[in-house]
């Protein structure tokens, strides 16, 4: 193969979680060329990345359709040996059909999975780890070895980083796009308020979280709680949460991120379930989820905006350990 094209277009933990197709495809075919198709936001979690010859992006919020015939066509310039589209939904599957690839390699539950040369069916809940399902995609091209999810961050993340938190610190990325996947406020200022008072507290999470993070801080009686919301690229939380003691996380992008960099991680489940196959990768990692079976959990496979019972238990009774380190 000398020209591949990944593609996955959803959320920033969904490409992550396909990085691992990367790490194969690149020892399976080390003078081969890969691209990958993201869309406008995630391009930043793969900059630079020693593997990719390039990144195709999509602004899906402006010009949409505009913007996806100009992919399409940039795609079919290409001539690619293979794509593997690890997306389930039908923009990328359109891409894929009309890549005029050799080889096209995709999930059933796409509307136009009848091009792909070899498709894998697609099962959640059974406990296998997205991970999985997509280096699955590969299994007839060979090779058995473990692959995790990967992100390569710089030297100048990492100098940023040292800039502004020096000594022995934890991360708490509190936030989430959907609310009933986000650890309850309260709960939040018991897991800093149970943190050694000598090791520094670093919120972390994009622009719209810095209102939430600080609203947390202001409730702690804590002088080295750090808000550092909106204030580092993803690539540099990255690098701060590889030198974190300990990383706090919801079922969100921060916990896939803390997984691409090997690094301790809490994880809090609230609406959603591990058996999902989105749970922490680290090596040192733990999940924390409310221990009454409740009927209403899980209420989707990505939560709700609110709570559709009006309780939420599924975070509100979440038990913090005594001991979180």
């Amino acid at each position: 193969m000398k020209r591949i094209l990944i593609i996955q277009t959803a959320f920033i933990g969904d490409v992550i979680l396909a990085t691992p197709l990367i790490e194969k495809l690149a020892d399976l075919y080390p003078n081969g060329k890969i691209d990958f198709l993201l869309r406008k936001g995630s391009e930043e979690l793969l900059s630079d990345h020693p593997k990719l010859n390039k990144v195709f992006v999509w602004d899906k919020r402006k010009n949409k359709y505009p913007n996806l015939l100009k992919i399409i066509l940039s795609v079919r310039k290409n001539e690619y040996d293979l794509v593997v589209n690890a997306h389930r939904f039908t923009t990328s599957g359109l891409i894929t059909w009309l890549s005029n690839a050799k080889m096209k390699v995709g999930f059933d539950k796409n509307p136009f999975s009848f091009c792909y040369n070899h498709k894998l069916k697609h099962e959640i809940g059974n406990n296998t780890h997205e991970v999985d399902r997509n280096l699955h995609l590969l299994d007839h091209l060979g090779r058995e070895n473990k692959y995790m999810p990967k992100l390569y961050f710089s030297e100048s993340d990492q100098r940023r980083v040292d800039d502004v938190v020096q000594g022995k610190y934890v991360t708490l990325a509190p936030a989430s796009v959907w609310s009933t996947k986000q650890l309850p406020k309260e709960k939040w200022i018991e897991v800093i308020n149970k943190i050694p008072i000598e090791i520094s507290v670093c919120m972390i999470g994009g622009a719209n979280d810095l209102i939430f993070c600080e609203k947390i801080i202001s409730e702690c009686d804590r002088e080295n709680a750090i808000n550092l919301a909106g204030k580092l690229s993803m690539l540099e939380s990255a690098a701060l949460m590889k030198g974190s003691l300990m990383n706090f996380v919801n079922d969100s992008a921060p916990m896939h991120i803390a997984s691409s960099v090997n690094t301790p991680t809490r994880a809090f489940f609230c609406s959603t379930i591990p058996e999902f196959g989105f749970g922490p990768l680290a090596a040192d990692s733990a999940i924390f989820q409310v221990e009454e079976k409740l009927s209403c959990r899980p209420c989707g496979l990505h939560g709700k905006r609110t709570c559709p019972e009006g309780h939420f238990n599924c975070g509100h009774q979440i038990e913090i350990p005594k001991d979180l380190l």
